[in-house]
């Protein structure tokens, strides 16, 4: 059989996944975690030690608890965070915990790069969206000015990909769609874009060499086989970024067809046959079918709405099976409420927000807070909020890029909830499909990539009728006017209350309160 180890690397944790790539199946899985280091307010940081170290564990425990022996691995492959930096020597030697996406501190360095193009405005209208304090070129632009000695030592800024290919084969390399979340990546020349790096004063020395998500990069070392449990001479393919491979795991791989992950994080995306340029906060990179680009609308907190809210009222469940039973407990009580949450708004922007606002100091607030709203209101409130967010995307993609989605292939973990996703149908309009393994959709994509590589399947217009739906609903007529109005009201907590959220976050920036 065509088994692929396919690791997904995020923020919390690493996913080993064995696929079956010729028909998408999950044989086994297996979890590893690790932590998010935060030295200061507004930075986020993790050791890639502990990358490798929950690669190498997930794993060895997911060929021992499946029984399936190393010789029978067809390859190994990578679904990974983006938007993160990872400074390396010359011996491949780390010389700085990695700055991962949640980063913000570069926020002065993200407005003089605005102001190179006479401010945000224009900025937004070249680049998609106006630069934060999250975005790659602001993150190394102000290592430069904070640590001028090891930027001088650093010989590549790899992503969290491009440093565990690196482990596995000795190669420095980008895939192109970790290449392309950094906006200095050519989506027509699939080369790096000297003209940009000159015009953000921009380091394409230190960029690693650049490769395609399906390409091999090498075999897999004995040193890294060791650590890994598999067999020295395993070929290892490149993978892609966690959002372009969960697109290609939802199986929404046409042109004009949509996806929306609910994850951790969240966002909406949409397979473009051109490299139109982003709009409104929505950015085009590159998708894992080398011919054709993705229009992807991120949203920074989704599912960690309902963690948050969960961590509030809940205790946390320690293991799977008791935190199945707290999610059919949430789902019960949203439920219970009818739709709207009698008039309790929440919204969704617990770290600031990238799409359909691109905003660093917004927050989430409850508005219309009542005496008789209870538990449940609040959590019914979280899973709408998360959906009018994910309206108002889909309302840009719409509008401004004419791709008028009727159909939503739907993954990560909040797919899991049915409730929700009967809500999320209800607010958008849409058609919900749920795909058969959602919550590993960036593992099931990454191994897919990866058996095109091989020749397993011909091209990804293949792959659209191997991944399985295993639920699907439609919206419901009789609460379009309900959630017409709120989501008319949802806008306009962001345009009344931004001038409130500035004032009071900006005095978060000098390191009273994150």
């Amino acid at each position: 059989m065509p088994y692929v180890v396919s690791c997904d690397v995020g923020t919390g944790g690493t996913k080993a996944v064995l696929v079956d790539v010729k028909d998408s199946q999950v044989v086994g899985k297996a979890f590893a975690g690790y932590e998010v280091h935060h030295p200061q307010p507004h930075w986020a940081e993790q050791d890639p030690e502990d990358w490798w170290h929950a690669v190498g564990h997930s794993t060895k425990h997911l060929l021992e608890s499946t029984a399936v022996a190393p010789k029978d691995i067809t390859c190994l492959t990578f679904c990974t965070q983006m938007l993160g930096i990872v400074p390396v020597g010359h011996d491949g030697s780390l010389l700085h915990p990695a700055i991962i996406w949640l980063d913000a501190r570069a926020e002065e360095q993200a407005r003089r790069t605005m102001r190179r193009l006479l401010g945000p405005k224009v900025f937004a209208l070249v680049a998609g969206c106006a630069a934060t304090g999250k975005d790659v070129l602001p993150k190394w632009l102000w290592l430069k000015e904070h640590k001028p000695e090891l930027y001088a030592r650093t010989l590549y800024f790899l992503d969290v990909g491009g440093y565990l290919l690196n482990r596995c084969t000795g190669r420095m390399v980008s895939d192109w769609t970790s290449a392309s979340g950094t906006g200095l990546f050519g989506l027509k020349s699939k080369k790096w874009d000297d003209l940009l790096f000159r015009l953000f004063s921009a380091p394409r020395a230190k960029m690693p060499p650049l490769v395609r998500p399906d390409e091999q990069v090498g075999p897999l070392t004995r040193e890294a086989a060791s650590d890994l449990g598999l067999l020295a001479g395993t070929p290892v393919v490149a993978g892609a970024g966690d959002v372009p491979a969960a697109a290609v795991g939802s199986g929404a791989v046409g042109v004009g067809e949509g996806h929306a992950s609910i994850g951790t994080s969240g966002w909406v995306g949409v397979i473009s046959a051109g490299a139109p340029t982003g709009k409104s906060g929505i950015a085009a990179i590159q998708s894992a079918d080398p011919r054709n680009c993705l229009l992807v609308a991120e949203t920074e907190t989704a599912g960690a709405c309902r963690d948050w809210i969960t961590c509030c009222f809940f205790p946390k469940g320690n293991t799977e099976q008791e935190s199945h039973r707290l999610t059919v407990l949430l789902d019960e009580e949203v439920k219970s409420v009818p739709p709207g949450a009698e008039g309790l708004i929440f919204t969704p922007w617990l770290c600031g927000e990238r799409s359909p606002v691109a905003d660093v100091s917004v927050r989430s607030s409850f508005v219309n807070l009542s005496i008789h709203h209870r538990r449940a209101h609040f959590l019914r409130a979280v899973y709408e909020g998360v959906a009018y967010n994910l309206r108002w995307i889909i309302e840009i993609l719409d509008g401004k890029f004419g791709f008028p989605l009727q159909t939503l292939r739907v993954v990560g973990g909040g797919a899991r909830s049915l409730p929700w996703m009967q809500i999320l149908s209800d607010v958008t309009g849409k058609r919900i499909e749920v795909v058969a393994h959602p919550q590993e959709a960036g593992a099931v994509g990454a191994a897919c990539i990866a058996a095109v590589g091989l020749g397993i399947y011909p091209d990804f217009e293949a792959l659209k009728n191997v991944v399985q739906v295993t639920y699907r609903c439609e919206p419901r007529p009789d609460h379009a006017g309900t959630y017409d109005t709120l989501f008319r009201q949802f806008k306009q907590v962001y345009a009344r209350l931004k001038p409130v959220y500035d004032r009071l976050n900006t005095v978060g920036l000098t390191g009273q309160w994150q």
